[in-house]
């Protein structure tokens, strides 16, 4: 049984648990280990993911069968009104394809459409194979861009948008 909830700034351990156990899978082959481990604990700091939940950023576990297979941050109105951003999306390397990439996006557009919200925006690695996932799910690359982090390393993405009310935008 799949199940999607929302977590409290209290539980953001299970975040930072899953995002230890996928990223090596999901960045290894694009990332150096050292910018790898840099943005592991830049971005899943407890303080900072804590800080995140009390500004607004929506935190989702998706579980199946009990257990926590994957994740879903979303910051509403980035980077503009009328957007829902997608931050993180990450399911377990040995559950993708098994639909719960689709259930994270779906509980995304649920919220959109809960908060009024026009379209889904994102940032993909430019060399990370679920850009494909995205576009197979409607999304659009609508831009390009590299994102210095500090320490030297950049971000080099893609930015992706799904548009739930064309006519709105």
């Amino acid at each position: 049984m799949v199940e999607i909830t929302q977590l409290g700034e209290h539980q953001m351990s299970i975040v930072q648990d899953l995002a230890y156990r996928i990223w090596p899978s999901t960045y290894g082959e694009i990332l150096s280990k050292n910018q790898l481990e840099y943005m592991l604990d830049w971005l899943y700091d407890t303080h900072a993911l804590q800080e995140k939940v009390t500004t607004g950023h929506l935190y989702y576990v998706v579980k199946e069968n009990g257990l926590a297979k994957g994740y879903l941050a979303l910051e509403p109105n980035y980077p503009d009104a009328g957007y829902l951003r997608i931050h993180n999306l990450y399911v377990l390397p040995d559950r993708q394809g098994s639909g719960l990439g689709r259930a994270l996006v779906n509980q995304a557009i649920d919220v959109a459409f809960d908060l009024d919200i026009n379209a889904l925006h994102l940032n993909v690695n430019r060399f990370n194979k679920a850009r494909a996932f995205y576009e197979h799910l409607g999304f659009k690359v609508i831009g390009e861009e590299d994102i210095e982090i500090g320490q030297g390393y950049l971000m080099e993405d893609y930015i992706m948008e799904l548009r739930l009310f064309p006519d709105r935008i």
